[in-house]
């Protein structure tokens, strides 16, 4: 089963840059990506999704700027978070990689408490229960640290899936996502589970938070998945 911990692309062509910055990573509890160039890069955001993307400026054939300009016109991928990490400390350097998009810049040598504490940052900003937050939604609280849910002070009984879903659906209201996307996210890349499975586990996800009556919140969007609200 796909557990809900953030990943992290690492574009950085150093190996053992590459590598201290994986191994800080992992020890903080994140999947770690790797890649070593920007090709690699792209394909790996493709294939992937990463949460947030650390991404190195110098790399060999196209650079980290240019891959963030691409990474930020494709509308699935314009609010994943990417922390530009570069040697140029000019003031007009930093100006252009957040013009191109970057969400974050970090000069060179940097402290790895610094760059941890700044991802975490981006991470409770897009992806909030991964890093241990209460969740809300109307009259649902959804606590990620207990693994708890409420609905009116009242408690209500999860099985592991439904609180994944619960949780992919509280990160983000109103956002649709199509029965392959949830099987990403919830059930992980590398199971295969039939797409009526997702049917059958938004069903009791629903019969749950409408058991004393409340209105069911998720919504249904014919040819293209669920959304909550």
């Amino acid at each position: 089963m796909a557990d809900m911990q953030p990943s992290v692309l690492v574009v950085e062509d150093e190996a053992a840059q590459r590598e201290v910055l994986a191994y800080n990573l992992e020890a903080e509890g994140f999947r770690v990506i790797r890649a070593a160039d920007g090709t690699e890069a792209l394909l790996l955001i493709e294939e992937e999704n990463p949460d947030l993307i650390l991404l190195d400026w110098m790399l060999p054939g196209t650079s980290g700027i240019e891959i963030c300009r691409q990474i930020k016109i494709k509308p699935a991928f314009r609010m994943t978070p990417v922390i530009m990490i570069s040697a140029r400390s000019e003031e007009v350097d930093k100006v252009r990689g957040l013009e191109t998009g970057a969400d974050d810049y970090i000069v060179k040598p940097y402290s790895v408490i610094e760059l941890l504490a700044r991802v975490k940052a981006h991470l409770r900003r897009s992806r909030p229960a991964a890093v241990g937050m209460r969740l809300t939604y109307d009259d649902i609280i959804l606590d990620a640290e207990t693994h708890k849910v409420f609905r009116k002070d009242r408690e209500l009984k999860l099985g592991p899936t439904e609180f994944r879903l619960l949780t992919t659906f509280m990160e983000k209201p109103g956002r649709v996502w199509s029965r392959e996307q949830l099987l990403d996210r919830v059930w992980g890349r590398d199971i295969y589970v039939d797409t009526r499975t997702v049917d059958v586990h938004i069903g009791r996800l629903r019969k749950v938070l409408s058991r004393h009556g409340d209105p069911d919140p998720i919504r249904t969007v014919r040819g293209a998945g669920y959304a909550l609200g």
